[in-house]
């Protein structure tokens, strides 16, 4: 018989003998334990004992992988070098001079840091224009492959607003003029066309028999408001393109496995899209006892409220490759390169795993003199 001083072992929440206590007890009352299976029109249902796959966070979330943080990365899509008069990029976040936000990932003062720089390219509050300015040319410079003692081609960007607005950018056009909007689209050779993310999704498109380009900003709002199948459609009215001529290319942004949303969002994506609810998944916490037991959990508050149970996943590479076969693209034209940002945050910045401090990635595209 132990002291009264000695303290029973505590067991783990989730370790086969709690499981089975938590069973004895609710057995001892007559109640038995269900599972929850998704239907398909992406109502959780109760079933018992249903033998439906669920989602879960660790099983999607992609792994990280090494990278150079002294050198600078330009992702291209696949087969796009195979068009010499085209130029385009995506950025990450190594290879620039920028120090506050790997100063902060690593728990150091920004001004006593000494590590490797990040390629921010994004004006924040945080960071040094200068520094900035910096980062761009470096950055251009990678894309067109010409030195960085060499002038760079001008670039165009916006003050996004996650919109469904798009200019034309035309041979008269003041390149430095403030454009509010989420789209660019230009035959005019010799400048770069850019937008900038941190999780949002680039999508870049491009007509190889007119040459003609452009850039879209998507974030969920723009996806819902058809930023990138609006654009093709005044690609087509513009400079005459058909789909058929197209190829589009779907960069790094913020995956399925980490863009959690609320309710609200997928009834606005049902509002406007047939196939939405192909585009939202319900994703599990890995927690046996709330798997088993999920009504033990049930809260009182509204439904996408709770932080209990599963939470609801969109995925926006998916949504905007619908939006580009929609616009008459053929499937094997569309590039859909899949990092997430979330996952990669050695490689990209992303606004929510860094909790909104951090820099911006550039996504350009551009027509060669």
């Amino acid at each position: 018989m132990p002291s009264p001083s000695t303290k029973p072992a505590r067991l783990s929440p989730s370790s086969p003998a709690a499981i089975q206590a938590i069973d004895d007890l609710l057995a001892s009352v007559g109640l038995e334990h269900g599972r929850r299976k998704l239907g398909r029109d992406g109502i959780i249902r109760q079933a018992k004992y249903a033998p439906a796959r669920e989602l879960h966070a660790d099983d999607l979330r992609q792994p990280q992988r090494p990278v150079r943080p002294r050198q600078i990365e330009v992702v291209q899509a696949p087969g796009w070098a195979n068009h010499p008069w085209l130029m385009h990029g995506f950025s990450t976040r190594s290879g620039g001079v920028t120090k506050v936000y790997r100063a902060a990932r690593e728990g150091q003062e920004p001004g006593k840091f000494r590590g490797a720089g990040e390629l921010n390219l994004g004006f924040t509050q945080s960071d040094e224009r200068a520094l900035v300015e910096q980062n761009r040319r470096r950055f251009l410079a990678a894309v067109t492959g010409t030195s960085g003692t060499e002038a760079a081609l001008p670039l165009v960007a916006l003050q996004q607003i996650h919109s469904q607005i798009t200019y034309r950018i035309g041979k008269q056009d003041d390149l430095a003029a403030v454009r509010r909007g989420d789209g660019l689209m230009t035959k005019r050779p010799g400048i770069l066309l850019g937008i900038q993310t941190a999780d949002c999704i680039p999508v870049m498109v491009a007509d190889t028999k007119r040459h003609a380009v452009a850039i879209f900003h998507a974030g969920w709002r723009g996806t819902l408001k058809r930023i990138v199948e609006g654009g093709i459609g005044r690609m087509r009215m513009e400079f005459g393109s058909k789909p058929k001529d197209l190829i589009a290319a779907i960069g790094p942004g913020i995956g399925q496995c980490c863009y959690a949303v609320g309710e609200e969002v997928l009834t606005e994506f049902r509002s406007q899209f047939a196939y939405s609810d192909e585009l939202f998944y319900e994703v599990y916490d890995s927690d046996p006892v709330r798997e088993k037991y999920p009504l033990l959990f049930l809260t009182a508050r509204a439904p996408g409220h709770s932080p209990i149970g599963p939470s609801l996943h969109l995925d926006l590479f998916e949504a905007n490759r619908r939006q580009l076969l929609d616009a008459g693209l053929r499937e094997d034209s569309i590039s859909v390169l899949g990092d997430c940002t979330s996952c990669h945050t050695n490689r990209y910045f992303s606004h929510r795993a860094e909790r909104g401090f951090t820099g911006r990635m550039m996504a350009v595209i551009g027509i060669r003199e």
